[in-house]
């Protein structure tokens, strides 16, 4: 079973953050949940949905830093995964990048999308081999890009070219059954945003995509912001709500009893943990767990879990 946290990595554009405050950032979201994985994550970003262009060099942490977090979290007892991923500066969200199927000149391409992507993503392959990785998230909610099957398959295959460990894609939410190339990894993954009463039904949609596949699978991402009604619509970062921290442990006991018992289930990964959390008060109305009820919901099913 993964016991995993998301980490998340500030902006390098905006933040700045110390060796020592990642370290001890880092001891907090293990001590506080105990958790064994740790998914450091952090996003390049393009301009619109429609750039070619994935830029990184200056936005995410400096391969130094990188390198000390990863062996922080094997000081730490943690299993280390890395995520890069890629968000759009105008604020669309990165499921809709998109380009035209049949290319046209003078328009944005998947072809130099993808050679771009890949680029970035490769060279994080490497550093994943080069800090002994556990595993690779190579994409995440990336939707309307998972038509495109030929170029997925000859990015998984450079990716293997340089790092040997386990891979995965981290599908959204609705979106296991929509990815044909799931045998070209290792695990399938997903982001379990499901409304509180809807565990059952999406539940049983994913089990015939890992029967299918015959692949392991687990959460990539899972977790609901601490606001009334978000339990409902855990998905939505941007909703409006009251404080209310007794619905979001509601909502992990909820997840941990449904998706606990599922045999097939391999773990889940908490989002999120910021590195900028040594920095300010923890308690707010997102999706932070750590001084919160729901963090004991994680720590009590983390420390019991198989």
């Amino acid at each position: 079973m993964i016991r995993g946290f998301t980490f998340l990595f500030a902006d390098r554009e905006k933040t700045r953050v110390s060796f020592e405050e990642t370290r001890e950032s880092l001891r907090a979201m293990r001590d506080a949940t105990a958790c064994d994985t740790a998914v450091l994550a952090f996003g390049a970003l393009q301009d619109t949905p429609q750039s070619e262009t994935v830029a990184y060099a200056g936005i995410v942490p400096s391969d130094e830093e990188l390198k000390y977090a990863a062996a922080a979290c094997r000081e730490f007892g943690l299993s280390v995964t890395l995520k890069p991923m890629v968000n759009c500066r105008n604020g669309v969200w990165r499921a809709y990048i998109d380009f035209f199927d049949r290319e046209a000149p003078c328009e944005p391409k998947w072809s130099e999308w993808f050679k771009s992507y890949t680029d970035y993503i490769v060279r994080y392959a490497a550093i994943a081999a080069e800090i002994k990785a556990d595993m690779l998230i190579i994409g995440c909610e990336l939707t309307l890009s998972q038509r495109k099957t030929d170029h997925w398959r000859a990015l998984v295959e450079k990716i293997r070219a340089v790092y040997s460990g386990k891979i995965t894609y981290n599908a959204d939410k609705y979106q296991e059954d929509a990815v044909p190339w799931w045998d070209a990894v290792d695990y399938i993954s997903s982001s379990g945003y499901y409304p509180i009463d809807q565990w059952d039904e999406n539940l049983d949609r994913i089990a015939a995509v890992v029967q299918k596949f015959k692949k392991p699978f687990f959460f990539a991402e899972c977790g609901c912001p601490s606001r009334t009604g978000s339990s409902f619509i855990p998905n939505d970062w941007t909703r409006k709500g009251y404080l209310n921290l007794e619905e979001q442990a509601a909502y992990y006991a909820n997840m941990f009893e449904k998706a606990g018992a599922r045999s097939w289930v391999r773990g889940f990964v908490c989002w999120a943990h910021l590195e900028t959390y040594a920095r300010f008060p923890i308690v707010n109305d997102d999706y932070s767990v750590l001084g919160k009820p729901a963090c004991q919901a994680v720590k009590e099913f983390y420390s019991l879990a198989d």
